[in-house]
């Protein structure tokens, strides 16, 4: 069940991470045990930046490797300043800033040996889902329904980004879907 004081503090320190960066070059050095005790739990999340409706920056990770609250933390700022994809935020892009947090659940293998099953099995709008393949992998999350509503484009821009052809289904290929709850967006709020 959603806590809405756990979420806030999980935004303020989005923020806060961000704003650091912005000031100190560094994310926001945080104490889990100060936070509580959901927030010390290891979790894995993702946080995405729009600015002008526009993507900015989007980090994660997939599988909980650290207190959620550190987790946060680390990817606003690497959001904001180590997607390879832009330029590190400047500050002059803060006023029209979003931020939100993806939070994951668990992964849930799906067994699948074709395009065709995996069609079936997905659960559009709701799945999250990584391909794992040849040390590669990929994932889109559910968040990216919205841009791309049809299963098949969904899949085969997918399987790009995990590196195969659209037409691949190598033997190995290993696919799991998760889900988020999802924190924003918000304002980020420059002071």
């Amino acid at each position: 069940m959603p806590d809405p004081q756990l979420d806030e503090a999980l935004v303020h320190v989005a923020r806060e991470s961000i704003r650091h960066g912005l000031l100190r070059g560094v994310p926001l050095r945080v104490e889990p045990e100060r936070y509580p005790e959901p927030l010390q739990q290891h979790g894995a999340s993702f946080v995405t930046l729009h600015r002008n409706s526009q993507l900015r920056g989007c980090i994660g990770v997939l599988e909980a490797q650290r207190p959620l609250v550190e987790d946060v933390a680390q990817n606003a700022f690497a959001a904001a300043f180590r997607d390879p994809r832009f330029e590190p935020l400047d500050p002059l892009e803060c006023h029209d800033l979003t931020v939100s947090i993806s939070l994951l659940s668990e992964h849930e293998p799906l067994d699948c040996s074709s395009d065709a099953e995996l069609l079936l099995k997905l659960r559009p709008g709701i799945d999250g889902v990584v391909l794992e393949w040849n040390g590669g992998r990929g994932t889109f999350l559910p968040a990216v329904w919205q841009n791309m509503p049809d299963v098949g484009e969904f899949v085969r821009q997918l399987k790009v980004k995990a590196g195969l052809s659209p037409e691949q289904w190598p033997a190995e290929l290993q696919v799991k879907r998760y889900t988020t709850r999802m924190l924003g967006p918000l304002p980020y709020e420059p002071r």
